[in-house]
């Protein structure tokens, strides 16, 4: 299917998720809900086409990480330093990254996926998507018990590499 024929049926669940994202972010943040999803259907393009609701998850997920780290990056470049801090979900990283400083996570998730793909990607649909851990199973084809097993070890990597930083 092609990006525009699956949007209307995925449309509410990825503007909740990105809602449920924006929320951690700071206050006064130039990006809402219906702009991430609406700038993630855009990066996605209307040629490419999907194969289920799972591919085109994905590939938001992705998108709007993208997006996230396009925007911090400005937003950073912006202010020459920044120095503020972002509040994660105290399930999301044993180590919270500086504020602004989603680049840095963006660096470390794309060394993951050097390593750990499947990981890498596990971390960029539950941190960058929003989806709950049994969401990404389904996305990602494995059980529940793996993406436990995935999603501890992502998140240990990720602490490691970022305390490293």
């Amino acid at each position: 299917m092609i990006p525009a024929e699956l949007l209307p049926l995925v449309y509410d669940e990825l503007r909740q998720l990105a809602a449920a994202k924006l929320a951690q972010e700071k206050p006064g943040h130039t990006l809402d809900a219906t702009a991430l999803v609406h700038e993630a259907f855009l990066k996605l393009g209307g040629e490419r086409s999907f194969e289920s609701k799972a591919d085109y998850l994905k590939a938001a997920a992705q998108a709007m990480r993208r997006i996230l780290v396009d925007h911090a990056r400005a937003r950073k470049a912006a202010k020459r330093g920044g120095g503020n801090r972002i509040q994660l979900e105290s399930g999301h990283l044993a180590v919270l990254p500086p504020e602004n400083d989603v680049e840095s996570l963006d660096q470390a998730l794309a060394a993951l996926a050097i390593e750990h793909p499947q990981q890498a990607e596990l971390v960029q649909l539950r941190y960058f998507g929003g989806l709950k851990l049994s969401q990404c199973a389904l996305v990602l084809g494995v059980s529940e018990r793996t993406a436990d097993t995935w999603w501890a070890y992502g998140r240990a990597w990720l602490a490691v590499k970022l305390q490293q930083e």
